[in-house]
């Protein structure tokens, strides 16, 4: 008898299986969205000790973790564009720790470049849709998005403890195991509402064509503007018009980022 994964590669029963299987993430986004704010309530990082905090959890996971950066002495990790991004975190409300941050890159005149403008500029040469082809204070870079090794969850996490990285299932509860795999998603969600309630409609990141694929399957339609380069691994510059992305969105998809946009939006301004 063929096993799923043959199933699942037929022409015909393919399609089948990707619609079925979005039908369930959906559903399932309508039930983390009901008990994520109180589970893991997305916070804006307006106090000193809070964006320290970041520092603290970005230097774990780009430095120590992914090599991306190289390791400081104060072990926290941070930038240029620090200073005019908006931080915002998730905190997993029973232990208190923070669960994942991501940062908002804003820019206001022309010597004001974003992150992938300063570092990736090669991928932007040819692009069909770039920063500059719109008015600065009306674009941002979604950057740093940021999540523990504790709190992420794969297949083989549900067996794996602590040690390797895994999540320990004896220590949370079904309700909060069912918000980490969430916890990418309402980040960039995070993004989103703050480039909303800031009024910056033309959003760009640079990230790697997977994760794009995988956002496209929640229905974020990043759109690719220039060749993927080798920066951290292959990566390449995505666009989205942020006044378009509820309307890509399934129902418990759209309900998770109002949830998300409604807590931050009681936090602003800091």
């Amino acid at each position: 008898m063929p096993d799923f994964e043959t199933l699942r590669g037929l022409p015909l029963v393919g399609p089948w299986f990707a619609r079925a299987r979005a039908r369930l993430a959906d559903h399932e986004a309508e039930r983390v969205a009901r008990h994520f704010t109180h589970l893991l309530p997305p916070r804006l990082a307006c106090e000193p000790a809070e964006r320290d905090e970041v520092f603290a959890l970005r230097h774990g996971v780009y430095c120590e973790e992914l090599g991306f950066e190289p390791e400081r002495e104060d072990r926290r990790e941070s930038d240029v564009f620090d200073a005019r991004a908006l931080h915002a975190y998730v905190r997993h409300a029973a232990t208190g720790a923070m669960a994942g941050t991501v940062r908002l890159v804003t820019t206001q005149g022309i010597d004001e470049r974003l992150p992938m403008e300063v570092h990736c500029s090669e991928a932007l040469a040819d692009a069909t849709i770039r920063p500059d082809h719109f008015p600065r204070e009306s674009v941002c870079e979604i950057s740093r998005l940021a999540v523990p090794a504790r709190f992420r969850r794969r297949a083989t996490d549900r067996f794996a403890g602590a040690a390797n990285g895994g999540i320990d299932t004896r220590r949370y509860s079904s309700s909060e195991l069912r918000c980490f795999p969430w916890i990418a998603i309402a980040l960039y969600f995070s993004a989103a509402a703050l480039s909303r309630q800031t009024g910056r409609r033309h959003v760009f990141v640079m990230v790697e064509p997977r994760l794009a694929r995988a956002m496209h399957f929640v229905g974020i339609a990043f759109q690719q503007i220039g060749p993927a380069i080798e920066f951290h691994g292959q990566r390449a510059p995505y666009y989205i018009d942020r006044e378009r992305l509820p309307g890509g969105l399934a129902p418990g998809f759209r309900r998770l980022l109002v949830v998300v946009d409604d807590a931050l939006a009681a936090q602003r301004p800091c």
